[in-house]
């Protein structure tokens, strides 16, 4: 009888499957963008493996380093471009392209509760909270340190006969990210 009910309790309790559609993303240093987003991803995680040599056949064992994908987020822009400029600054004051002092007003730039803000204030964490069928926030995946390196162009085509709202994509690194349940306890 326990056998049966160890076998129970090791099955999967919510049969619910995950809906591609149901998710909300949270970027402290920049809200309009993620008020838009309509694209995001939980990146790959690799881990490195390295060659044991042996006489006979070479094996396979893990590696010691995780290598985190880039997170690529998609939003919809706004007719004032407040979301796709909130980025644009960003990737412009971490770089500073015309001056020095470009980074300096960057850096003094407040963000909203950010506690993950260095000195230096370039980075921001962001939040994908993953939602259930009822659009309540089931797991959520905090991703540490981001900050933008690539903003997507926007093609102006006077030619379409259709309306095809314009996107954007931000590819954002980041140190690592952490996956919680509803409840905040480390899955």
């Amino acid at each position: 009888m326990s056998t049966t009910s160890n076998l129970y309790k090791s099955q999967i309790q919510n049969r619910n499957f995950l809906s591609p559609v149901g998710f909300k993303f949270i970027l402290n240093r920049a809200p309009k963008v993620a008020f838009f987003s309509n694209v995001a991803n939980i990146p790959t995680l690799t881990l490195g493996t390295t060659v044991q040599p042996n006489y006979l056949v070479d094996s396979q064992i893990p590696g010691e380093k995780i290598d985190f994908e880039e997170f690529t987020l998609q939003f919809l822009i706004d007719e004032n471009l407040e979301n796709y400029m909130e980025i644009q600054n960003w990737i412009r004051g971490i770089g500073f392209p015309e001056s020095l002092s470009q980074i300096y007003q960057f850096q003094k730039e407040p963000t909203i509760n950010d506690k993950s803000v260095k000195q230096l204030n370039l980075y921001s964490d962001g939040t994908l909270l993953v939602l259930n069928n009822s659009l309540n926030t089931q797991v959520k995946v905090i991703f540490r340190d981001m900050f933008p390196y690539s903003l997507s162009s926007l093609d102006f085509d006077a030619t379409s006969t259709d309306v095809q709202y314009f996107t954007a994509s931000v590819t954002f690194k980041y140190s690592y990210y952490e996956i919680y349940d509803k409840k905040g306890n480390e899955l």
